[in-house]
């Protein structure tokens, strides 16, 4: 039985000024439900996610700002960091963690700037909400195998297309120098390249 995560709670105490600041961030209004003054819901979803975040009044008894170490996962996470910027999140600078396996707690053990060998799952940033529930962004490039079923590969905007297109021309390049001329099936290498990178399946030669 699938088991796909829906819905993640954040508590906060000022619920408009939550709703502004996700939604600033270009995050989705799904709903905002206040069927008396004792209880409201708001759900919000970030671009691409297949989960939604939900706060409001009277739906969670967690204290405002104790939700952390929440994780969004982006292609690129110095264009990233830009545009948390320009929304107004404040981001932390990217860095990446001394152990290479992934960031400790708080910020011991943050090396600046992104992983050296950019390589997928080592690059991250931080920023807080107005009550403090800490999130995190991590660089996914290449998922290793068996993470998604490549029949159900998919790209949530044309920002992320584009990129997967530049990994994989880069890719190509370097494919057409080993085999000493042009590959007539070049689309199809393309899209093989684009869906293994994505599943972690093994890419072609």
């Amino acid at each position: 039985m699938d088991m796909k995560l829906e819905v993640v709670v954040v508590p906060v105490s000022d619920v408009d000024r939550a709703k502004e600041f996700y939604t600033a961030l270009g995050w989705r209004l799904d709903a905002d439900i206040a069927p008396d003054t004792e209880f409201r819901v708001v759900q919000v979803t970030p671009p691409g996610s297949p989960a939604s975040v939900i706060f409001g009044t009277s739906v969670t008894a967690q204290t405002p700002g104790s939700a952390q170490g929440l994780h969004l996962v982006v292609d690129d996470i110095e264009a990233a960091h830009e545009e948390l910027t320009r929304r107004g999140a404040d981001p932390s600078e990217v860095f990446h963690d001394a152990g290479g396996v992934f960031h400790h707690a708080d910020t011991d053990a943050r090396v600046p700037g992104p992983d050296a060998g950019r390589g997928s799952y080592g690059s991250f940033l931080s920023f807080t909400d107005p009550d403090g529930n800490g999130w995190f962004l991590q660089e996914i490039t290449n998922r290793l195998p068996g993470r998604l079923d490549p029949a159900t590969t998919e790209f949530a905007s044309a920002e992320g297309l584009a990129s997967a297109l530049r990994r994989a021309a880069a890719a190509y390049g370097e494919h057409e120098a080993r085999i000493g001329a042009e590959d007539p099936d070049w689309p199809d290498w393309y899209a093989r390249y684009m869906v293994s990178e994505q599943s972690g399946a093994e890419p072609p030669s």
